[in-house]
Parts: structure tokens; sequence; C-alpha cells
């Protein structure tokens, strides 16, 4: 197990972490989980919650936040700076194929199935390229790490990401609480994520307003994130709007303000694509524009991200990036991606069922944690169900093998303890330019041996700092 702050033996820590060590050490243990109960107490007043669904409990809890920091070196983050973009410009561009030549599928490099029959893939997209020709504007990569040189991506979220508000809160509790660590570091600004998200978009309208307007479009205070909405459309100064706020006229989307009726030319939604427009997506929906759509096609209206991005982000496909980006970009990933069967595959069915209690399966569209099994801590019964499930339908499940999570130490009542840590960075694209926040979310799991770092499954997270 990979260790960030401390060496092999556990005793002395590595050079970049020298002076928070030194920190750590000579501060009173009470007097630190002192301040890490004000952290909490500040989360808690600033409000920065998220809502679980489907429990009987309060529906809003705080997302735990642990005060000693996680450090990577530039030189390491420039790699994987680096692993992003390329991953990003491929990943675009094979939306913009799958939704008009589909060559990737021609050729042989994916089958059709995979990418035609899945739901994700909304057919509405297809003839229509986005403005700018952006599909992810914004995008959360989920990283996870096994040793000093070795970044492994886990999983492109290219839908609604979330989590950019908690990297940027983290760092202010930390400043807040901490102003004299940050003396001895000089770490990489995150505060400028909402100025460069705005910029970002507004690079991706040449074609609409020469100030066009902006606005952030939430299902509503009761989303699991909506504390995030909120926060982005203050920090960019724009509109946080629900569907009743949009009227469509005249095929464009428009809004009543103080001053009269303005038109809205960007929406970065946070909203999922079959709720977006019950005319175009799913009839059903309650917080949909009807005509939206409509608009978006014309020519009128930035959606970012653009509808139909999550076939990208499929588990299945996931599979697929390494192939893709040398299909696009004729380039070996910089970033490898974890070893995964598909289990729509017979032999890798057979050799997942013969080894479940080794894997992590997932469902191919899960998200937070759920619908996964974690071979190595289940008990012999949860592998017995799982199994059920799997030859029910496997072309719903990828496998993964179990990963050695690198560690980074949390603050307890029994002083530091290592506990396992993905990172989630930010990545802004627009047409001649692909920007990777300088840091991102680290989330990390806080019961021992647990790789299960979700908020909704009781993680927590850490600000991250990139020094150098």
């Amino acid at each position: 197990m990979y260790d960030e702050m401390l060496n092999k033996n556990g005793l002395k820590p590595k050079k970049i972490y020298d002076e928070l060590f030194s920190w750590l050490n000579n501060q009173n243990s009470s007097t630190l989980l002192n301040q890490s109960n004000k952290a909490e107490e500040l989360f808690r007043r600033v409000g920065i919650t998220f809502n679980v669904y489907g429990e009987n409990e309060a529906e809003e809890r705080l997302i735990p936040f642990d005060i000693v920091p996680r450090i990577i070196e530039r030189k390491e983050w420039s790699f994987v700076k680096k692993g992003i973009e390329q991953r990003l410009l491929a990943i675009n561009m094979f939306l913009n194929d799958v939704y008009f030549d589909q060559k990737i599928i021609k050729e042989g490099i994916i089958p059709s199935e995979l990418i035609n029959n899945n739901y994700a893939f909304k057919p509405q997209m297809c003839g229509f390229k986005p403005p700018g020709g952006i599909y992810v504007h914004v995008s959360g990569i989920d990283l996870i790490r096994t040793s000093k040189n070795s970044f492994y991506v886990l999983e492109d979220n290219l839908r609604v990401p979330s989590g950019a508000s908690y990297m940027i809160e983290n760092r202010s509790t930390m400043m807040h609480m901490f102003p004299e660590l940050f003396t001895n570091y000089n770490v990489k600004n995150v505060y400028d994520y909402p100025d460069l998200l705005l910029k970002s978009l507004i690079k991706c309208s040449s074609n609409l307003s020469h100030n066009p307007n902006i606005a952030v479009l939430t299902p509503g205070i009761f989303n699991s994130a909506y504390f995030e909405h909120s926060f982005l459309a203050d920090e960019m100064g724009v509109n946080l709007l629900e569907w009743k706020d949009l009227i469509i006229e005249n095929n464009k989307v428009v809004i009543k303000t103080t001053k009269g009726k303005e038109n809205v030319d960007i929406i970065y939604r946070r909203i999922d694509d079959d709720f977006l427009d019950p005319l175009t997506f799913n009839p059903d929906s309650l917080i949909g524009s009807p005509g939206l759509f409509d608009v978006y096609r014309s020519g009128n209206l930035i959606i970012a991200n653009a509808p139909g991005t999550g076939i990208a982000d499929d588990k299945a496909v996931y599979s697929y990036i390494p192939e893709i980006i040398k299909f696009y970009l004729n380039e070996e990933p910089i970033l490898k991606n974890v070893k995964t069967w598909r289990c729509s595959e017979k032999k890798s069915l057979n050799y997942v069922l013969n080894n479940l209690s080794k894997l992590v399966v997932k469902e191919v569209h899960g998200s937070g944690g759920y619908g996964i099994l974690i071979g190595p801590t289940s008990s012999k019964k949860e592998i017995k169900e799982f199994k059920k499930k799997l030859l029910a339908q496997p072309s719903n499940y990828i496998a993964q093998p179990t990963l050695s999570l690198s560690t980074v130490p949390i603050l307890t009542k029994r002083g530091l303890v290592p506990r396992h840590v993905d990172l989630r960075p930010f990545a802004l694209m627009s047409p001649n330019e692909i920007h990777v926040t300088n840091g991102g979310l680290t989330r990390v799991a806080l019961k021992k041996n647990s790789l299960l770092v979700n908020s909704s499954q009781g993680g927590g997270t850490k600000d991250t700092w990139i020094v150098d």
C-alpha cells in the first residue's frame, strides 16, 4: 500500500510533506480536534451540505472534512494535466463521430450495440454539432494513485459532474483555520474556477450574442447538489434558474426580469438529459422546459454539457478509451485505464463469475457508489446474490481488479491514521483550450480498509494542494 505522506517504514515523511509533518507533530492533538470541529461548524453555517435520497433520517448531511491536506508536486501534476487534456480531446472527437458518421463503429473498434442500443445515446443529437463544436464543456475525471508515478483514470464524469464548489470551500476553510500553513508552501490557486468556467462558456458562443446571458439551470432546492448550483451561480454572477423561470418564445429562451424580458444564451445545466425537455426526452419530466431542445437545435442556445455526452462516460465505453485515443489521435494514452472486464463478453463474464471474491463489479450506468460489489469485503451471501444479478443482466456490469488505492493520513481521536483516497480534478473545454484545475476534490474513505470514497457512502473530503 502506497502512503503519499510517509515512507515505507511509516516514520519519516516524504520530502514534499516535511513542513506539514513537522507542523502536525508540534500541534496539541486536542487543539487540532477542536479546530476540526470548528471547521465542521463553519461548513454548517455556510450550508455546505448534500442530500441523500431514500434515507429515513434527515435528508441534509454535512460532507465530513478532514483538515490534513493532500499535497502533490507540480511536476507530477503536469503529467496528470497532459493526460486529462489528451483524454478529453479524444472524447470530444468520439462524441462528434458517434453522432455523425460513426467511423469508429464502421472500423470495428467499438461494437454498434454498445453505442446505438445504449440509453445514454441520444438519437436526437444525430447530425447536430453543438456551438463551438464542444460537447463536454465541464468534466470531472476521477483518478486513483497506486505508487509515486502511477495514476489511473477510474471514471470519466461527463454529464453533470459535481464537486467543484466543495473543492473551493475546502480551500477557504483551510485558509481560514490554518493560515500559517500556507506560508510554508506555494499552493496553486483554485479560487479562479468560477471565473474560468464563465470565460470558457463564453468562448463557445461566437455565433451568439457578443455579451451572452448565462444561467445555471437547477432541478431545485431538493437536489443533492443544490448547494453547488447556487454557489457557482453566485460566484459567476449569473442567474440561478428552474424550469418554471424559462419561457420559450420566438425560438429563443427568455426570462422575465425587473427590466423586462431577457434572452438566455447559455445554460449551464445541472439536470440530466432525460429531464431537460419533456417534448424531446422523458415525457413524464416535471422539471424540464418544453421546447428547450428545439431552441438548442436551432443554434440560438448553448447547453453545457451537450445532451448525449453520457454515452462517453458509460463504464463499458470507458473500457475502450485507450482505443478511442489511438483511433482519433494516433497516440498512446498518457493516463492508463484500470483493467476492465466487460461482462457483456462471454469470456470476460466467465472470468468474473469465477473470481467475484477478488474483483470490484460496477453497474455501467451506476454512480454514487451504488450498485457496486467489492468482492474482498463482501460476504459469501452477498456474492451469491450479486451473481444472480450478473447472470440476469451481464451487459449491465463491468468488473475491475481491487486496486490498492494510495492513502493519506486523516485526523481522528486516535491521532493520524491512513485512509484511501481518490481525486477528481475538473476540466473546462472551449474551442481552442482545455483548462485543468490546479487541484481538485480529494475524496477520502473515512472507514478503515474501505475503498468507498463517495459522500453518499460515508466518505469525506480533503483540500488538495498542488505545490512547486
